[in-house]
């Protein structure tokens, strides 16, 4: 079998050593906690408006002592909304901060990848409220100053920016302190609140009857050689397959849509030979050889697992996946080390320097 062309691809997506790790190193649920805050209310002269959070210190990365790794979904040079990990100031308020960087000519600036750029209008102030996993985020008047196109990608950048933390689930959006159920420019529906079960990045290519379908979340590879990272992509699946699971690996096989310049490493071959197994939060997948990037050492693509893993651990109750080819568990990872562990959801997604 010939190895996928980014197979043996070195990339730096994950913090080092993401996948040498056993059940539990980085957590299930790839979130960062904090508390709910006081309420707060925006005024109109201010630049900005803490809420008073508890913060855990985030990612691996130890030595820059006065910052803290944050997941900012920023907008890529093919208009897809991708999670970038960057290191920012350590702050009280890190839901707030995290929503200020992703404001145009704002703090994030200096930092950008390159090929990003960030998606809120210039000079948007903006507040957020936390109660009951629901973060109510209030922008001052300059938030309607964007084009059409951009709605969706700034309702998933948003939302999906503040649901990597444990308190927060949901989001509401408000307009000088009036709520919307609808956003302001092309009235795309808000409703009482917004998840990331409205999904991202959404691919309804070949949906003949969209009410006959359920949403998917699942994970291709972006970007270039030197520089890829991890784009997530909400598909529609038939409601009669009832395994969201065996689902979301029929999609990854599948691949992403051939106009979006997103690659996967599963090959058309790939199958599943049981369906997924779940006990504990942990499902135990038993592929095909296919699976293998090389069939001789037994060995899988790095990407392959990444994906794999990004993309079921969206699903409601999963912590981790463990691997087994024709019922056997002797799979080892593109490094060499033998996958003896279930592997769990990195804590912050594509953290590579660009």
């Amino acid at each position: 079998m010939s190895i996928n062309k980014k197979a043996t691809i070195v990339s730096a997506v994950f913090v080092s050593s993401v996948f040498l790790s056993g059940c539990g190193l980085f957590g299930g649920s790839g979130k960062e906690q904090i508390d709910p805050p006081k309420s707060v209310a925006y005024e109109e002269d201010q630049t900005s408006i803490e809420d008073q959070t508890d913060m855990e210190t985030a990612g691996s990365d130890q030595a820059v002592t006065n910052t803290v790794q944050t997941e900012l979904y920023l907008i890529n040079k093919d208009g897809l909304v991708v999670p970038q990990t960057l290191n920012l100031p350590k702050t009280e308020s890190v839901a707030t901060q995290a929503l200020e960087h992703l404001v145009k000519d704002g703090p994030v600036t200096e930092m950008l990848p390159n090929g990003f750029m960030a998606v809120l209008p210039v000079d948007t102030k903006l507040s957020v409220d936390i109660k009951d996993k629901v973060a109510t985020v209030n922008f001052s008047k300059e938030f309607k100053e964007y084009q059409a196109e951009e709605e969706l990608n700034i309702l998933q950048s948003v939302t999906w920016t503040l649901t990597q933390f444990d308190s927060i689930d949901k989001v509401k959006f408000k307009l000088n302190g009036h709520e919307l159920n609808e956003m302001p420019v092309n009235s795309t529906p808000i409703g009482e609140a917004y998840s990331r079960s409205n999904g991202i990045n959404l691919d309804i290519t070949d949906v003949i009857d969209i009410r006959n379908t359920k949403p998917v979340t699942v994970y291709y590879i972006g970007g270039e050689e030197d520089s890829y990272y991890y784009v997530p992509v909400t598909k529609r699946v038939s409601n009669n397959e009832k395994n969201n699971l065996t689902a979301v690996v029929n999609e990854l096989v599948k691949g992403p849509n051939v106009n979006s310049n997103l690659d996967s490493d599963f090959l058309s071959d790939v199958k599943l030979l049981d369906e997924p197994k779940i006990e504990n939060g942990k499902v135990t997948l038993n592929f095909n050889e296919s699976v293998f990037s090389s069939f001789e050492e037994k060995i899988i693509s790095k990407h392959l697992l990444n994906a794999l893993v990004l993309s079921l651990t969206e699903q409601k109750g999963i912590e981790s996946v463990a691997i087994t080819v024709n019922g056997k568990s002797d799979v080892i990872s593109e490094t060499g080390e033998k996958m003896t562990e279930p592997v769990t959801r990195p804590q912050k997604v594509n953290t590579g320097s660009f």
